[in-house]
């Protein structure tokens, strides 16, 4: 699911920055000795017991380390034409996958409206990355979150990029949002739109009003993914086809091109 950002404290002065104890692995049988590194990276940024409990038991993922072995099984190298993009990817035709889309919506109107209103997000927008993120809830991922996060976060092609989503997942332990065993995506996604960890932390909302944003109701999480276009420069009212500003805002979502390609052909038409 999706771009991502990592803050890095800045000392003023000529101090030397912090160095992260945790050190990139490029096989399986060092995956306990980053497990201890990022041990000391999580405790240093408050990660509590029940976080570093789930650290402790977390085991490296062989599907992850596999995708992340072979590039170009991911999406973001496929073709660019996006209605292919969007049969590869959704098992079916481009149009099938927008008629679907434009049931979603017809289902749930008065969800997507409230959304928009809020958010200045239209809905085919969101149903459309609903529906290639997870089928819409049909299929929410088999890969334990911690793992998966732990295990992308040591790879030396992804790190540090993504620790600090790593660190991310054992603090929504820690919140009891997830557990230690929770699935989701092979990267750590969680939830109805795969956020990744560190992105819920920042963006997820209360959709539903019941006090808690949880990132498996579906509201709560379509509500969120709004937020993170908005709180990311999405203007309300204004086109988002290719060339535009809102266009670019979806990179803020997914940095491949296919999959802002895909997202706004979709849009467009299930409008």
């Amino acid at each position: 699911m999706r771009r991502f950002t990592i803050v890095f404290s800045i000392v003023a002065g000529l101090a030397a920055p912090a160095v992260e104890a945790a050190q990139c692995i490029t096989s399986k049988g060092a995956f306990s000795g980053y497990k201890a590194g990022l041990a000391q990276d999580a405790q240093a940024s408050g990660v509590g017991p029940r976080g570093m409990q789930a650290l402790q038991s977390a085991q490296l993922s062989g599907i992850t380390w596999r995708f992340e072995s072979n590039p170009s099984s991911q999406s973001g190298t496929l073709q660019r034409d996006p209605a292919t993009f969007l049969a590869k990817r959704s098992g079916s035709s481009a149009d099938a996958f927008i008629q679907r889309t434009r049931s979603r919506m017809a289902k749930n109107p008065n969800t997507f409206a409230s959304i928009e209103q809020r958010f200045g997000v239209p809905g085919s927008v969101l149903a459309t990355i609903w529906g290639l993120e997870t089928s819409w809830g049909g299929y929410l991922g088999e890969t334990p979150i911690v793992g998966g996060a732990v295990t992308l976060a040591s790879y030396c092609r992804r790190h540090p990029r993504f620790e600090s989503h790593a660190i991310a997942a054992l603090q929504l332990v820690d919140r009891s949002i997830i557990t230690a065993n929770t699935r989701g995506g092979p990267s750590g996604e969680l939830g109805h739109m795969q956020f990744l960890a560190g992105n819920w932390l920042r963006y997820g909302v209360d959709g539903n009003g019941d006090g808690r944003a949880d990132p498996y109701n579906a509201v709560d999480a379509l509500a969120s993914a709004a937020n993170m276009l908005a709180r990311n420069g999405w203007r309300a009212g204004a086109p988002f086809g290719q060339g535009t500003a809102n266009f670019r805002v979806l990179s803020a979502w997914n940095d491949s091109g296919n999959y802002q390609r895909a997202i706004a052909y979709a849009a467009e038409r299930a409008q």
